[in-house]
């Protein structure tokens, strides 16, 4: 019988707000891991309250990488974060490491466990007509159009999604086939190679709890000055990809129309619609499965994540 097979890198993902900082810097104290973000938001300098970004303290704690390396103006997709996190993974195992993936963008995941699609290249005039088009009639209705033509994307983006939104319409423009239909011929996930435990709710409440906690607190760690002097710098707007991240989104439409009273509510109940995409993604995902509310929940992530180590099946 052969030896179980080592992984590449452990995967650790699930909704905002599961606990998946703690149950990563728990594992920290266990083994020799560096820690690679797998966050769309934590990627941008400047953006540290909102995002939830880990303390100096915990960065001091276990080195964490793909934090703070673009500019809140520029773009930062799929595809770089594949190459980036492939090579850090690399680097990491040669230091004699466990590299450890850990975030809540599923993209990025299933991009980097199960390759990218060969789709259509972008395509500038296109975009721009789409642009034009969310202005006047608004993303809602172009999510509408959207199901008409790719049901089954459009069931897992948001009515104000625009940049996955606009990509649907352009690939399915310019091939004339749904962008699922292009996903579904990506190969099966290497579930050896890249094993990936997920943080899910036993009960929807607790998580939605801890969404309001947690929102309540980055609106006391300055959320809203934050946002005002990323507003200041007089070179972003609404429509970037850094400004569309959940909490960016609300604050800056608040401060737009002066209805900063409404922000916790408005805040909390994107972050649980972001929630529940996250879950959906992860429900059609290979993984392993903790419950995140459980008491002893962190204790269940490390003996499984360590199990995932050695190359066995954990069990859980």
């Amino acid at each position: 019988m052969s030896a179980p097979r080592r992984p590449l890198g452990l995967c650790l993902a699930g909704p905002t707000a599961a606990g998946k900082t703690a149950v990563a810097l728990d594992l920290a104290r266990h083994a020799e891991v560096e820690i690679i973000s797998v966050d769309s938001a934590l990627v941008y300098r400047g953006m540290d309250v909102g995002t939830a970004k880990p303390s100096a303290a915990e960065r001091a704690e276990v080195a964490h990488h793909l934090i703070d390396i673009r500019d809140p103006a520029e773009a930062y997709s799929a595809a770089q974060f594949v190459a980036d996190a492939t090579r850090l993974a690399a680097e990491i195992r040669a230091r004699g490491r466990l590299p450890l993936l850990v975030g809540g963008t599923m993209l990025y995941f299933k991009a980097l466990r199960e390759g990218l699609d060969a789709m259509p290249p972008a395509d500038p005039a296109r975009r721009r007509a789409l642009d034009e088009r969310a202005a006047r009639e608004g993303w809602p209705a172009l999510h509408a159009e959207l199901a008409r033509v790719d049901p089954a994307t459009a069931a897992r983006l948001a009515p104000h999604d625009a940049q996955r939104i606009q990509r649907a319409l352009e690939v399915h423009a310019l091939s004339g086939r749904p962008l699922s239909a292009w996903q579904q011929g990506k190969r099966a996930a290497d579930a050896q190679a890249w094993p990936l435990l997920a943080l899910e709710p036993q009960a929807r409440e607790w998580l939605h709890r801890r969404i309001g906690e947690r929102f309540a607190a980055m609106l006391a760690a300055g959320l809203v000055d934050e946002v005002r002097a990323l507003r200041a710098r007089g070179d972003l707007n609404p429509e970037m990809p850094s400004m569309r991240c959940v909490g960016y989104r609300q604050t800056w439409a608040a401060l737009d129309r002066d209805e900063l009273q409404a922000l916790p509510e408005r805040g909390i109940a994107a972050t649980r619609q972001l929630a529940k995409r996250q879950l959906t993604w992860l429900r059609g995902m290979a993984r392993q499965v903790v419950a995140c509310d459980a008491p002893d929940a962190p204790a269940q992530a490390r003996a499984a994540l360590l199990a995932l180590a050695r190359g066995e099946a954990p069990a859980c």
